[in-house]
């Protein structure tokens, strides 16, 4: 009887073993099905994408493609909190020749969106030191006396930094539909700028 016993526990426990493969079957096949269809969701969404690009504004894709810029990046400025302010330690370039020698001592400061922006920055620091001092020794004398020059100037810089940090200056077009800031970097100030 022992052994009669014995087969019926075995015989229960079997088919409880062959359900629970078989809902292992159920929900990998489940999982997969729901996969391909986030890949098909993604494949179109890059294809509805290249395809408003290359409609370039005309009809429903460029409308969409509008629509994706006329948001700016997560970028944004808290005017609740008080600004955050980058120095950096003051340059002395030789400025490319003009009519005679002529060198540039001035003290800059970087604007940016928050404090932990600026935090972050102190590791990109040699390579922003190495990018504004290029700017500073390409310019000529004449080139930013003027208060348009050295605005150009501080521009030029901003560009410089934020390109170091990973932006890209977006497109005129970009610029006029999306005001404001666009790098991590706002503007760059000028505390001392002296020509000799």
């Amino acid at each position: 009887m022992a052994k009669g016993a014995k087969t019926e526990a075995e015989g229960e426990e079997a088919p409880k073993k062959g359900g629970g493969g078989k809902k292992l079957i159920i929900i990998l096949l489940v999982v997969v099905i729901l996969l391909l269809i986030a890949a098909g969701g993604v494949v179109f969404l890059l294809l509805s994408k290249k395809s408003a690009d290359a409609e370039g504004g005309d009809g429903h894709g460029g409308a969409q493609q509008a629509h994706v810029e006329e948001h700016p990046p997560e970028l944004k400025v808290d005017l609740s909190h008080p600004p955050t302010f980058v120095p950096l330690d003051p340059f002395t370039v030789n400025l490319a020749p003009e009519d005679g020698d002529h060198y540039l001592q001035v003290v800059m400061v970087l604007k940016v969106v928050d404090p932990t922006v600026a935090e972050q920055m102190k590791a990109f620091m040699p390579e922003i030191r190495h990018e504004v001092n290029l700017v500073l020794s390409s310019k000529r004398p004449s080139e930013i006396s003027s208060i348009q020059g050295r605005e150009a100037l501080a521009v030029e810089s901003m560009e410089r930094v934020n390109y170091i940090l990973g932006f890209e200056k977006p497109s005129e077009d970009k610029m006029r539909r999306n005001p404001g800031p666009w790098g991590p970097v706002i503007t760059v100030l000028f505390n001392s700028f002296i020509i000799q």
